[in-house]
């Protein structure tokens, strides 16, 4: 079926969906702008399902609109890691507690086998990331909570703002230790050690993060300082 003869409905979200994967793949980086222009050219749409598509993203957050430049890539700073992290937290150590219950042997085994791997990878940034993503899906799904994973898909598509840390060997082979113990707790079919063990790891990303920002962010007024 050729893109005129799909339905207008379809077409949006069409268009929402590789715009988003755009987006998670740094095509379109954090603080770049967009326009509707632009995003229908490198997407071969017309204007409309582009434009449904950034309403969507900006309502959920992974489009900003700024004073004078227009919509943007919204680039995260300080306050919305901290809020993300938080959440992160959250969710994910009840996320980790439920896997301890509820998840199927088959999908611990499938945890184990991809947090077992990461050791062949602690100096390959790029596939420990995607390694790590798949890890954290999977602990999303082993919880067996649709509500649950609703509000993690969400929060994990917000995270692919963030670069990763895991480029730092240091950072890899800590998180590497970090999910072995969650998977030691799961496989244990201990549910408070399982959110700890979650807790733990997400406190430890955020701790690196913000040290990340830290080294990264301008302040607002840093050009009026002295040098």
């Amino acid at each position: 079926m050729s893109k005129k003869s799909i339905p207008a409905l379809d077409l949006g979200q069409d268009a929402y969906v590789r715009l988003k994967e755009a987006i998670r793949d740094g095509t379109f980086a954090a603080g770049g702008r967009l326009t509707e222009l632009d995003v229908a050219a490198r997407l071969r749409v017309s204007r409309t399902p582009v434009r449904e598509a950034m309403h969507r993203l900006e309502a959920e957050g992974l489009l900003s609109y700024e004073p004078r430049r227009g919509v943007t890539v919204t680039r995260p700073d300080h306050s919305m890691v901290i809020e993300l992290y938080v959440m992160r937290e959250a969710l994910e150590g009840t996320a980790a507690g439920l896997a301890a219950q509820h998840a199927s042997s088959i999908e611990i085994a499938a945890l184990a086998e991809l947090i077992e791997g990461e050791s062949a990878h602690l100096d390959d940034g790029a596939e420990l990331s995607r390694i790590n993503q798949r890890i954290h899906r999977l602990l999303y799904f082993a919880a067996h909570n649709r509500y649950l994973l609703r509000s993690l898909s969400s929060l994990a598509d917000t995270m692919t703002l963030l670069p990763t840390m895991l480029g730092d060997i240091d950072r890899a082979k800590e998180s590497h230790d970090e999910h072995l113990r969650l998977l030691a707790a799961l496989r244990a079919r201990d549910p408070a050690a399982a959110e700890e063990a979650a807790r733990i790891h997400l406190r430890s990303a955020h701790r690196h993060r913000l040290s990340w920002l830290l080294r990264n962010e301008t302040p607002p007024d840093a050009g009026g300082l002295p040098p």
